[in-house]
Formats: C-alpha cells, structure tokens, sequence
C-alpha cells in the first residue's frame, strides 16, 4: 500500500513538473564551489530556496493565463499590464537564472577582445567599470539588483533596478540586454557579509564569469 501511496505521489509530481512552463537549470557548480567568496550554505538556500520559489510561483500565477505560453523575454516585455506577482517572480526566475552562470569556480577568467574594447570605450577602463557596477550594487536602497547590459546601439551602460525586476522590463527606464546581474538582495550574502554589503561586492570579481559575460555580449550585439 505504502509503495502505491509513493507511486501515485511520484505520478502527480511528475504531471505538474511536465506541465510547468518554466524550470530551473541545475546548478553549473557544486554549492560549495565559490567558498571563500560565496558561502556553501548560501548559495543552497538561494538556489534551492529563494530561486526555486520564484519559479514555483511564477508558473502558479500565469497557470491559465496567456503568459502560459509565452516566453520570459515576451513576459517581462510587457509586465506594465502584468499583475505583480508575474512580475516579481518572472523577474525573479530570469534574475538568478543569468546569476548562477556570470559566477564561476574558475580562477582568472577574462573578457574577450571585444567586450575589452567595449568596456574601455564606454567605461574608461576595466577599473573604471568595476568602481561604477560596485556602486551601482552598493547605493541600491533595500533589495535590488546592479547590471551591465547592451543598449538599443549596442553601447554598455551600468544600471540598478528594485526587486526583480531588470533591463529587459518595459516599467525600467534604461532598458537593454542585461549580460551582467550582482543580486544585492541580503539574502544572497547576508550569512557570510552581514551588512558589509561592500565587501560582498568586491568579493564578487573574485568568482566573476567573464568567458559567459563575454559570450552574451556577443550574442547581444550580433542581435543590434
């Protein structure tokens, strides 16, 4: 009775996981793979806590909606005429889905050619960039997000939004192709930073993608 009891559970499981619209991707490291930087402890309750509810909820509140159908791009494309809880948890889903992979155990990755010279162009220097993607994150009131994104032109800019909601978002006012994201929420590292939200910040360069951050800038450029 008991191994029917489980079957029958597994069954409806596994009916609800086949008919939800969005997923999470796995992990690309283990939780512990960013220790020093990032915590293990937290980065498993930010991915399997915090990241896996907004997707749960996402697909709850678009259940029988149009947006059922629809991609994340074409969502938060017209989230304005959205009800909130599309918005924060489509902007939730997206948000971490971008994080976990512009994070990396790699050591010394670096940008390509390309987003080099991009970077130069409209920052100055890499240093220049970083000091302005830091403040970006660090003068965030409350929760919110910091992010690198290519504009209509094909031209970088740094940018901060509240909550989830991000570049590609019709409600924010710079709009663009976000290829870079620092979540500045405390969960993401409150457990190993407390309230030195600056020094989680710096940390961050340590574990930063650059060979992912370069490849979506490519794909986002050759898109202009």
């Amino acid at each position: 009775m008991k191994i029917l009891k489980i079957a029958a559970l597994s069954a409806v499981f596994a009916a609800q996981f086949a008919f939800a619209q969005f997923k999470q991707t796995p992990l690309p490291y283990a939780y512990n793979a960013l220790e020093g930087n990032i915590d293990a402890q937290t980065m498993e309750i930010h991915y399997s806590k915090h990241a896996a509810a907004y997707v749960a909820n996402l697909n709850k509140a678009i259940a029988g909606t149009p947006q059922e159908k629809q991609t994340l791009f074409q969502i938060m494309s017209n989230v304005s005429k959205l009800p909130a809880a599309v918005r924060n948890n489509a902007g939730g889903h997206y948000n971490h889905e971008l994080f976990w992979t512009v994070l990396t155990p790699e050591k010394n990755t670096q940008p390509s050619a390309k987003l080099s010279k991009a970077i130069d162009e409209a920052f100055g220097s890499m240093d220049a960039f970083k000091e302005k993607m830091s403040k970006a994150g660090a003068d965030r009131f409350g929760s919110g997000w910091a992010w690198l994104s290519v504009d209509k032109n094909g031209k970088l800019f740094v940018s901060s939004t509240p909550n989830q909601d991000n570049p590609l978002m019709d409600v924010v006012e710079e709009k663009g192709t976000p290829i870079f994201g620092i979540d500045v929420w405390e969960h993401a590292y409150y457990l190993k930073y407390q309230n030195k939200r600056a020094d989680y910040l710096a940390a961050i360069w340590n574990v930063t993608n650059w060979k992912e951050i370069s490849r979506r800038y490519e794909e986002a450029i050759s898109k202009k």
